[in-house]
């Protein structure tokens, strides 16, 4: 293996950008799709006519994208693909665990004004507790376009019980009913008036009073991820599961777009919703958007039904998601041989009842990966009394014929409010995912 790569500031700093600037899917898919311009991709509508010479002039002078939702696919044809060469895909997902807005959001009591929420995945409830919090999503217009919103500043709070009020707390544990209280607070009012959150979102938006006839709305915490620890060797902010990847993702695809030449494959970025609720939406890893998008891939550059039926099966996903790192407080919790550990690089996700991907062909893949870039990796495997979670990867894999491998970043806290990783990580993967994508 060559000299491991040393950390990247800056690739953190652009993270830790990207995170802020990200508060729902929306903003995420939106923010790479801006990235991806940079670096002179198009996007081309999934009602529109994918010619061949539309594809092919796309070969060595750009990639393509594709927008729905919260979900992204972005792809780039190197010079000299045929209709049959096979992909190489980064999945991720673009969703977290939150709080989101239900459809009649005006509430409150006794002299509160509140918002009605929704718990959305699953979260670990306490870490949303006295905390400043956002508001952002979309918002559907009369006239059948979106807009964007993010109140970025403090603006709700779902305040704690006082422990005079419930003195068993500490003894016992903080038990919350996830009806009654969640729910933050966002000012006074003796009178709850229906519209007024939907009014106060007009305005912050720019938007013509009456004009919004649909949202799709969730809180964010409002302080910015941070360096952390005495060697500022941690990072500490929201979304990392798994907007990590999802960044990793597009600096991966753009360097291989860039790299110049041609590539023994067709390099993937595929990010999706609503992985954190089960991947079952047309913007899911279990919908259809990923197939459609190769499928038509293929046909523009001139194949047949057989053509796409060898890319597909020469084709490899790596689903890149966060995984867990060794919690120095619950070592027990962990399996005893595999530690991972942050900032020692990348993970490979292993579970033999199939709730990751991998198998032993799909690590020798990695393993390439990782040699070819000089970055380090480690290995997960839950716990055999432990419920070990899944990602998009066995779906990817069942659903498509795709071989498919699981990996990511080892992080504490996931599902809170706010994550920790390691500082080294995100730009190892990143160059993991880059070596992956070039072959």
């Amino acid at each position: 293996m060559s000299e491991p790569l040393r950390f990247d500031r800056g690739h953190t700093d652009d993270l830790m950008s990207f995170l802020a600037a990200s508060p729902t899917p929306y903003h995420a898919v939106a923010n790479a799709a801006e990235r991806l311009e940079k670096a002179g991709f198009r996007q081309v509508s999934e009602t529109d006519s994918w010619d061949e010479s539309a594809e092919v002039s796309a070969a060595g002078s750009g990639g393509r994208y594709v927008l729905r939702g919260g979900a992204i696919v972005a792809w780039y044809v190197p010079e000299g693909a045929r209709p049959h060469t096979p992909f190489r895909i980064v999945g991720a997902h673009t969703d977290s665990p939150n709080l989101r807005v239900k459809p009649r959001p005006d509430s409150g009591a006794h002299g509160w004004r509140q918002v009605a929420v929704e718990i959305y995945g699953g979260p670990l409830l306490n870490s949303w507790l006295d905390r400043d919090l956002g508001l952002a999503g979309r918002l559907s217009l009369r006239d059948g376009t979106t807009r964007l919103v993010d109140v970025a500043r403090p603006l709700l709070r779902v305040p704690q019980l006082a422990i005079h009020l419930d003195r068993t707390v500490s003894s016992e544990g903080l038990k919350l009913d996830k009806q009654r209280h969640l729910q933050p607070v966002w000012g006074l009012a003796d009178t709850v008036r229906d519209g007024d959150l939907v009014a106060f979102l007009e305005e912050e938006a720019g938007v013509a009073p009456g004009e919004v006839t649909g949202w799709d709305l969730m809180t964010h915490p409002v302080e910015p991820p941070a360096y952390l620890g005495r060697d500022r060797e941690l990072v500490a902010g929201p979304r990392m599961d798994n907007l990590l990847s999802v960044h990793a993702g597009v600096a991966a695809l753009t360097a291989a777009a860039a790299s110049g030449g041609p590539l023994p494959y067709v390099p993937v970025l595929a990010a999706f919703d609503h992985e954190e609720n089960g991947s079952q939406s047309d913007t899911g890893a279990d919908g259809p958007l990923l197939g459609g998008v190769l499928e038509r891939s293929v046909l523009a550059r001139g194949g047949s039904w057989e053509d796409r039926a060898r890319a597909f099966a020469g084709t490899v996903c790596l689903s890149s998601d966060t995984g867990h790192a060794v919690h120095p407080n619950y070592a027990e919790r962990h399996d005893p041989t595999h530690h991972p550990r942050v900032n020692g690089g990348p993970i490979l996700k292993v579970n033999v009842n199939n709730r990751y991907a991998t198998d032993g062909s799909g690590r020798a893949v990695f393993a390439a990966a990782c040699e070819k870039a000089g970055v380090p990796f480690q290995t997960f495997v839950s716990n055999n009394s432990m419920p070990c979670g899944t990602t998009i990867g066995p779906i990817t894999a069942a659903r498509h014929g795709i071989h498919t491998v699981d990996i990511g970043v080892a992080i504490l806290s996931m599902h809170s409010a706010r994550e920790l990783c390691g500082g080294e990580d995100p730009h190892l993967l990143a160059a993991a995912l880059t070596a992956f994508l070039t072959g």
